[in-house]
């Protein structure tokens, strides 16, 4: 064990040197093009979303491969009834992703949360790569098995891992790797559901709970490129067969009533899973065995209900086109319940957002009968009711109406449906969330005693404050003519070790820092010729009287000058004022200690 460690930092140090000779030259570009920040963050989101798109692409393939050589078995075995065959293929393949995770694990050793969540809320957004491949694999065999499971959960989590490990080669300070890590999940999301706004929503309202322009343009970017990247291999088919639905105003009203009912079951969805997890999940038996139990039940629901079995793809798009009674659609949306229930409280790994979207299908789709039954006449067709299901039971289970409306849009491309849409989100979130506080991402947090509010205004009021609210009177500025005298001068009778530089209309040109001076001492009688214009560096990063605090949070952290400079505008770039480092990080830290619990920070309470 410790000569495998002592060689996995072996080679890491080997790839982190040859990582940092080789970016030099690229580093040392940007600095003589002043590339902006915002640019230099757009064209990494770039490269995190061919890595979504890559792993969406790979995961897909690799899923195909093993799929097609566990559906020829049977044709290989005699004398084994098919529906043993089922039930013994769901439990081997719990069986042996159990199998993977036991030891894989264990190999592995403990590495830290891979919840980047977590990496971003409350970490430097790091995420362990090793730990992440093997649950990857794990995840890979529970879908090929058919565990009612998404394959989106693994896209995401292995997408945004590499995302934050290229960061960790490159040593980016922590608020570059946090925003890495929100792209790979905007782009594993986009690219697994060939959704690319809602990706981007995903990532700016679950995981950053932000969507402040520097922060949403790199994750917009991102999801373009990995979407992008999967359409051009698998093509632009939904994952769903929708049909064309006209909508009349008439109706509206039954789906408040829809809304209602997404988020009472939204609600109890979420009580059962964590139920589910705290009851299966202390099984005193090992995690392959979990797993494989879960694979039995799921296989035994799957004898009268074949549908159970996969992501239920095809079996909503079935409920979606009508092509179900009311018996087979009522047992069999409680049977994936059930399963998605059993495989989550097992601890299998995957992604929740596919079963929830069957859930909201069946759902609509039996409220369609119901509305048939009490009232004996001619509605809208059960396409609409189970769309728009999908949708109200996304919103309750993520308490992201915003982002649910998105995602069914964009798997429809259907306008006419969007008001009925919108109504049933908003009611199923507001029920949801009286009935169940956490929604269904940050459950962990919240049983880690993590608690976080996942709405725009995460840190509180104090973030809130623009940069105009703390700036101070500017630094007295040198003028580009300025001699090396009056700079040295200006120093000696001041406690600043940067001064800005300024034209004649004090538009901002440079800085001169205290550390440069050195290399000129040696100069002589030719000292009198050194002006301002040649000893200053190119202008920093800067703030704008504008910005909130929690957007300027990037640049405060990458400053090196305690008095961080603020501009009218960044076009003009004339020197307003400045704003003191270490004040504006205290307040923001303040504003995150007041968010994590006293037993968290290590306080005693009682």
């Amino acid at each position: 064990m410790a000569t495998s460690d002592r060689k996995s930092q072996s080679s890491r140090s080997v790839a982190q040197r040859l990582l940092r000779t080789f970016s030099r030259p690229l580093l040392a570009w940007r600095g003589r093009i002043r590339i902006s920040e915002e640019a230099w963050h757009l064209g990494l989101a770039g490269g995190v979303g061919v890595i979504g798109g890559t792993i969406n692409l790979c995961f897909i393939y690799l899923a195909s491969w093993l799929g097609n050589g566990v559906g020829a078995l049977p044709d290989r075995i005699v004398g084994i009834p098919e529906n043993v065959l089922v039930v013994l293929g769901t439990t081997g393949g719990g069986l042996l992703a159990g199998l993977i995770l036991h030891f894989g694990i264990h190999y592995v050793g403990k590495q830290g949360s891979t919840n980047f969540l977590e990496a971003v809320f409350l970490g430097d957004g790091r995420l362990p790569f090793r730990t992440a491949v093997v649950k990857g694999l794990s995840s890979l065999v529970s879908i090929v098995s058919g565990a009612s499971i998404g394959r989106e959960g693994s896209i995401t989590q292995l997408t945004a891992t590499l995302a934050s490990k290229w960061g960790q080669l490159f040593r980016w300070p922590p608020y570059r790797l946090r925003l890495l890590v929100a792209c790979g999940a905007a782009s594993g999301m986009a690219a697994a559901y060939n959704a690319p706004i809602a990706g981007a929503v995903f990532a700016a309202q679950i995981v950053l709970g932000n969507f402040a322009m520097n922060l949403f343009a790199p994750l917009v970017f991102a999801s373009v490129i990995a979407t992008m990247i999967s359409r051009s291999f698998l093509g632009q088919a939904p994952l769903y067969d929708v049909p064309t639905i006209a909508f009349s105003n008439d109706h509206l009203v039954w789906f408040l009533l829809l809304g209602a009912l997404c988020g009472l079951a939204a609600g109890g969805f979420q009580k059962a899973l964590r139920f589910s997890e705290r009851i299966l999940g202390d099984l005193k038996m090992p995690i392959y065995l979990r797993l494989a139990l879960g694979g039995l039940i799921v296989g035994l629901l799957a004898l009268p209900f074949p549908g159970v079995i996969g992501n239920g793809y095809h079996a909503a798009s079935q409920v979606l086109q009508g092509d179900v009674s009311l018996n087979q659609l009522f047992g069999l949306t409680f049977a994936r319940f059930l399963a998605t229930v059993v495989v989550v409280g097992v601890g299998t790994l995957g992604g929740i957002f596919t079963p929830t979207l069957f859930l909201g299908a069946g759902l609509g789709g039996l409220f369609y009968f119901g509305l048939d039954w009490g009232l004996d006449a001619a509605l809208l067709p059960i396409g609409a009711f189970a769309l728009v299901g999908m949708g109200g039971m996304l919103a309750g289970t993520t308490h992201a109406p915003l982002l649910a409306m998105i995602m069914i849009f964009e798997l429809t491309l259907n306008y006419t449906l969007m008001p009925p849409l919108m109504l049933t989100c908003v009611v199923s979130t507001l029920i949801a969330r009286a009935i169940h506080r956490a929604n269904v991402y940050s459950e962990g947090l919240e049983l880690k005693g993590l608690t976080s509010s996942w709405e725009t205004e995460r840190l509180g009021t104090a973030t809130r404050r623009r940069i105009g609210d703390l700036m101070l009177s500017p630094t007295p500025p040198l003028h580009e003519t300025d001699s090396f005298e009056t700079i040295a001068e200006r120093f000696i009778k001041s406690t600043y070790h940067f001064l800005p530089v300024v034209d004649d209309k004090n538009h901002l040109r440079g800085v001169v820092a205290l550390q440069d001076l050195k290399e000129y001492l040696t100069m002589g009688d030719h000292l009198t010729s050194v002006i301002a214009l040649d000893v200053m560096r190119p202008p920093p990063p800067v703030l704008t009287p504008n910005q909130r605090l929690d957007e300027a949070i990037s640049i405060l952290l990458s400053s090196e000058m305690r008095n961080v400079l603020v501009v009218n505008q960044l076009t003009e770039m004339r020197v307003v004022g400045v704003v003191v480092r270490s004040e504006a990080l205290g307040l923001l830290s303040e504003a995150i200690a007041a968010k994590i619990p006293a037993t968290v920070r290590g306080l005693d309470t009682n």
